[in-house]
This record gives structure tokens, sequence and C-alpha cells, in this order.
């Protein structure tokens, strides 16, 4: 599955705003909310749907409906915040997370909790994350849903490295990643760059974004 770049316009504005590291918390959120908006839009563009038939307050018509069971699955912490746009656009979606803690001394993750719904072999999986730098926390989250029965999923992000993409396709080539943003490089301490910081820390105000590691 190839990379999808999300050139929409609206999400090319909000990822300026994010960059920006003069932005506030407060106001990151609401930008992590638009982008991640436009994202998940773009990543089920092509949905499975049924035909129904509806009547109107007028005469009786047709219309297509989402038929295929949708299940988005956040990688903690910073996934939590695309959580909520998927759920606007797709409300009846089931739920999961992946808790994954990356070492900053060798970039390594490991998995310290999974909960993921029952029943997902034939369901489209929405797997959130939004920074993907080496890949490794992806590649480790999609190993677990795969584990789990998963077939179709899609990795949603944020900023993307092209050392993560490459990861990630390597490692599970049926799996497509969309991002409004494909950035240089990563840096000899295996931040993105030019990338936003540490998107959990600039979401909740925990730390310095720019001066602490990103997702793996």
């Amino acid at each position: 599955m190839p990379f999808h770049l999300v050139s929409h316009p609206v999400a090319q504005d909000a990822l300026v705003a994010l960059r920006d590291s003069a932005t506030r918390a407060t106001d990151f959120r609401g930008l992590a909310y638009r982008i991640g908006l436009i994202v998940a839009a773009e990543a089920t563009r092509d949905l499975a749907s049924a035909e129904v038939s509806i009547r109107t307050p007028l005469e009786t018509t047709t219309g297509r409906v989402i038929s295929g069971d949708i299940v988005a699955v956040a990688v903690l912490r910073a996934g939590l915040s695309l959580i909520e746009p998927v759920l606007a656009l797709l409300p009846q979606a089931r739920l999961g997370h992946i808790g994954l803690r990356r070492d900053e001394r060798t970039a390594q993750a490991s998995c310290y909790s999974s909960h993921l719904p029952m029943g997902i072999s034939h369901s489209t999986i929405l797997l959130v994350d939004p920074m993907l730098a080496t890949g490794g926390s992806a590649i480790m989250a999609i190993d677990l849903l795969k584990e789990a029965g998963a077939r179709s999923i899609r990795l949603l992000c944020v900023v993307a490295a092209p050392e993560g993409v490459e990861a990630v396709q390597r490692a599970h080539p049926d799996v497509g990643v969309y991002s409004p943003a494909l950035d240089r490089e990563l840096n000899t301490q295996n931040y993105i760059a030019p990338g936003l910081g540490d998107f959990g820390d600039r979401l909740y105000g925990t730390g310095v974004g720019h001066d602490r590691s990103q997702e793996a």
C-alpha cells in the first residue's frame, strides 16, 4: 500500500500552526482535532457501503450507508488526540488502545498495555499515532493487531519521517499510511526534522515540546 499525502488545504493550514513552537497547548488540542478530521476523512474515502431505502418527509428514496465494522485503535498516549475526530466521523466505531513505551537510549519500543475489541478479522482498523518517526512503535502496534486477527489496517499520522514510512512498508506492505506531512529526515537523536516537537507534551502541556523526544 502506498503512502497517502493528505494535501487538503485545511489540514495543511492546521499543520503550520501545530509546528509553530509558540502555539499553546489549549490551541494545539483544537488544531489536532481539526487535522485529525481531515486525515480520517481521507483514510476512509473508500469504505464499503450498502444501498438502503429510506422515507423522507416527501417520498421514498435510496442512499448509501457504511456497511463494514470499523475499529479505531490509539497508540498511547498521543494517539488519544485523534480518537475524537475519528468518532465524530464514525460514531459507530469500536475502540481499542495499545500502550507503547520507547527507550530514549536505544529508540526501541516495548508494549505495556494492549486492549483490543474481539472479532476484528473482518474489520477496517484505523490505527492512530500522530508521529511516525523510526516506525518501531507503528510496526509493533501493527504486529499486535495482526496477531489479534486484523487483516485491513490503515495508519493515520500527523507527521511522518521517510525512514518511518519505509520501515512500515517493508514490515507491512499491506498497510497504507495517511499523513499531511512527509518531513525531511530523522536527526541523529531519531527526532523528526523539521517536525513539531513532542506531540504528547505539546498536547497535554507536560513539557517543552521541541526539546523532548517524539513517538517512535
